[in-house]
Formats: structure tokens, C-alpha cells, sequence
């Protein structure tokens, strides 16, 4: 049960991607023809690969890491909640964040939270890591591991109740949940350009760290338990 989690062994985590390069024209000419290959049923032959390149950041193999916010409860008797983000090279910040790991969320207690993370976030994460040549931290290296034993909450599968096949986005979560939405500035659709055309890393930063908040309240709505409020929220 959600409700009998301790919130201070919780990291609630988000992440913004990009493409790995800012036109497609800069693949090498093996790359484009595996891009082809790995997006040709989710173009449908609508779009060229090269008209469909301003997706390839939601896959890693195409993509990189351009932000990873990270969250945490603290003081749980004055309930706040502490904000944090690693950007710069992806190797750098990716070694960052896995020392962040090691170094205060590596008790078996410990778990990782994000919206979609199973899917998405958890899976990105480390095989951007695999390719950088980054070692895995434990919380991220499932293998050998039975479901039981993996460290990993996800609020979209929390809210499925079972249901496999439904999908609810983290905007749409928090609107029916009442929750300040964090898409009150830009959406996934719009980081590639605010990083390559804007180079405007800090807004991406802030976007995600929104996003982080977002699924703490989640947490706590789902706990049954009062949301924060901005006064509580501390970016460090």
C-alpha cells in the first residue's frame, strides 16, 4: 500500500530529451537508414525520416538527456520538498546523478518515482549510461531482479489499477486530481527547440523540475495526504 511508504525514501525523478543532433542532415549516412528502420511503422510513410527527426529524442538510441530533476522529501513535520537538476554534457551529468544514487539512495528502502518512469525514464536512463560508458547504479540495474524486488514506483501504473492498456498523461492527472498543472510554460513537444534553437537549458530545467512536483502531489493526492504548496517547494 502507498499509504504505509515512508515519503522521506522516496526520489521522484523526471527527465527531458532531445535529439541526439539538431538536423537529421547530421547523421552519418548508416545512422539515417537505422533511424528509417527503427521509426518506419510509427511514420507510417506520412513523414520522412528526416521530416520525423525532430521525435528521435524518446528514443536513446537517436536521443540524449539534456535534464534530470530530481526531488525529495525533507523535514516531513514541516513537509518540504527539495528540487534539484543535473544539466550540462550528457556523460557529466548522467555521472552526477548516478553519484547522487550511490551516495543517498542506495538503502534497499529507497525507491525511485516518476510518471511513464518504467517505460520511459527509468529504461532511457540507463541505456543513455551503457552508451556514454557510465556504470549503472543498483537502483537502475534490473537485472536478476524478480517485480517484487524492483525499486521503481510509477504514478501512471499506480493510477491504472490494473488496467494495462489505459494511458493518462501527467497533465491530464493533475488536472482531474486538482493538482497546479506543470504545463504552464512549455510541453515535451517544445523542449528540442527551447534547447537547440533558444539554447535555453534553464527553462527546461524549471520546466522539468515542475514536472517532478507535480508527481510528489500525485503521491500525496493518491496518500490521501495535503498537496504542497509553493512556500513548501525549495529548488536547491
Amino acid at each position: 500500500m502507498i499509504s504505509k511508504l515512508s515519503l522521506d525514501n522516496i526520489l521522484f525523478l523526471d527527465i527531458e530529451t532531445v535529439p541526439q543532433y539538431e538536423s537529421f542532415n547530421q547523421l552519418e549516412e548508416i545512422d539515417q537508414q537505422l533511424y528509417a528502420d527503427k521509426t518506419k511503422y510509427q511514420r507510417n510513410e506520412e513523414y520522412t525520416p528526416a521530416e520525423f527527426y525532430d521525435r528521435a529524442g524518446i528514443w536513446a538510441e537517436f536521443g540524449k538527456i539534456v535534464c534530470i530533476s530530481v526531488g525529495f522529501f525533507v523535514n516531513r513535520d514541516g513537509q518540504q520538498f527539495r528540487t534539484r537538476s543535473f544539466t550540462g554534457e550528457e556523460k557529466h551529468l548522467l555521472e552526477e546523478f548516478s553519484s547522487l544514487l550511490k551516495e543517498h539512495f542506495s538503502h534497499r528502502n529507497h525507491l525511485l518515482c516518476a510518471h511513464n518512469g518504467k517505460e520511459f525514464d527509468f529504461p532511457y536512463i540507463a541505456r543513455r549510461m551503457i552508451i556514454l560508458g557510465v556504470e549503472i547504479p543498483a537502483k537502475l540495474n534490473l537485472f536478476g531482479k524478480k517485480p517484487w524486488e524492483v525499486p521503481h514506483l510509477d504514478t501512471l501504473e499506480l493510477w491504472k489499477f490494473g488496467d494495462y492498456k489505459h494511458y493518462t498523461s501527467l497533465k491530464l492527472l493533475t488536472r482531474i486530481l486538482d493538482i497546479p498543472s506543470p504545463k504552464d510554460d512549455i510541453d515535451g513537444s517544445q523542449v528540442r527547440d527551447v534547447f537547440y534553437v533558444d539554447q535555453d537549458i534553464q527553462r527546461i530545467a524549471n520546466y522539468c523540475e515542475k514536472d517532478v512536483v507535480a508527481v510528489a502531489q500525485i503521491v500525496l493526492k493518491l496518500r490521501k495526504e495535503p498537496i504542497l504548496n509553493d512556500d513548501q517547494i525549495i529548488s536547491k
